[in-house]
């Protein structure tokens, strides 16, 4: 295949509907819309440290006739940003950074595949769904190296590939990438009808505790309304934006988004959205906000303006887990770290990045220590699934 391989500074130059053909079927994150928002809202910005430069892979078409008359079929496309930090990726790499301009390189800028602020595994390199197996693998292979000559090409020190899924992650071996895991904590739905048999597989204390945690909730007189889609009003978000900012202060020091990307978000994808409400004397104290996928539920933001013991385990946890069970769906992801997700039904699951370092010497470092990290992360996965809260006869 004759692949053209093109980047660009913002996803407007990109067609929204070809882009959205290869990210068909995925996850809520890869679409058009949301990193168009995020780009449109300012949250992805030169000024934050995000300067878009989207890949797209195309087909050149056969014949010098066949050019003049019709642009390059589009095949691909890959979300990508030149970074001046290393903030809102959840694959931790400052401390290689410290190392490399200890040692007198520059680590910034560098190249980076990822959703922002969003660390949930999807496709990276996607493509469109016409296209046959066998040449899949061929345009995800070329992709990626394209990113990687791009990298050589400006000098920066690296490019990175962040929450991978199993065809990226071939082609990231392909191109002899190092790789680099990590564990999240996602429920899985086990053809549960009610929840109420999800806590039938558990251990008898772990049933106790849980009930003990949703009764403390209740016992606190605080109703939780579940908003869906095109119910959620600007009103809705004014107060779950608080709410969020409190909690983006306490952990980054800033939030990472603003109140126009929400905005944005609910013009453009509202059928992806789910907004847990929490009231107290009918005022709104608490919120999440989930986004639903094919067969996925992401919780992704929360916050409150008043602490009540129990409430962020019942409006991120079990109100998930209830949603996924009354609307089949598979798998509740609700967010990064968090071991103690497991005595409420969590179970631990794989996360895989991909990394390039140009520097031979750097990268051997970077291998060394990837490989010792490694170790520690299969010891303590090993370790966690020894103290999962099921039944034996159930896990």
């Amino acid at each position: 295949m004759d692949l053209i391989a093109e980047f660009h500074p913002g996803i407007e130059k990109i067609d929204r509907d070809a882009w959205d053909t290869c990210a068909a079927g995925r996850s809520p994150f890869t679409r058009y819309d949301f990193l168009a928002a995020l780009e449109q809202s300012g949250c992805v910005s030169e000024q934050t440290g995000w300067i878009p430069h989207h890949l797209t892979i195309s087909l050149q078409n056969s014949s010098p006739a066949e050019n003049a008359e019709q642009p390059p079929t589009l095949l691909a496309v890959c979300p990508l940003y030149v970074k001046l930090h290393s903030a809102g990726e959840y694959v931790f790499d400052q401390g290689w950074a410290d190392a490399y301009e200890r040692a007198g390189g520059r680590y910034y800028p560098k190249l980076l595949s990822a959703i922002p602020f969003t660390p949930v595994t999807s496709c990276k390199i996607l493509i469109s769904p016409a296209t046959g197996e066998e040449s899949a693998v061929t345009i995800r292979t070329t992709a990626m190296r394209a990113i990687l000559e791009r990298c050589d090409s400006l000098s920066f020190s690296s490019a990175h590939f962040n929450f991978l899924r199993p065809e990226d992650i071939q082609a990231a071996k392909n191109n002899d990438l190092l790789l680099r895991q990590d564990q999240q904590f996602h429920w899985f739905n086990k053809g549960y009808e009610t929840f109420g048999d999800f806590l039938a597989t558990l251990t008898s204390r772990k049933r106790k505790q849980i009930r003990k945690e949703r009764q403390t909730v209740l016992d606190s007189d605080i109703e939780i309304r579940a908003i869906e889609g095109k119910g959620v009003s600007e009103a809705d978000l004014d107060a779950f934006f608080q709410f969020y900012l409190d909690t983006g202060a306490r952990k980054w020091g800033h939030p990472y988004l603003n109140r126009k990307f929400f905005s944005c978000i609910r013009q453009t994808m509202p059928d992806d959205m789910l907004l847990f409400l929490c009231y107290r004397n009918d005022r709104p104290i608490a919120g999440a906000l989930n986004f639903i996928g094919p067969d996925t539920l992401y919780g992704r933001y929360w916050g409150c303006i008043e602490d009540h013991p129990c409430l962020h385990f019942e409006t991120c946890y079990y109100q998930a887990i209830d949603y996924a069970i009354t609307h089949k769906l598979s798998t509740v992801e609700a967010g990064a770290q968090g071991p103690h997700k497991i005595a409420r039904g969590y179970e631990p699951s794989r996360t895989i990045s991909a990394h390039y370092i140009r520097d031979e010497r750097f990268r051997a470092a970077v291998d060394d220590f990837l490989k010792r990290e490694g170790h520690q992360i299969d010891y303590e996965a090993e370790y966690l699934s020894k103290h999962l809260p099921f039944k034996k006869s159930d896990t």
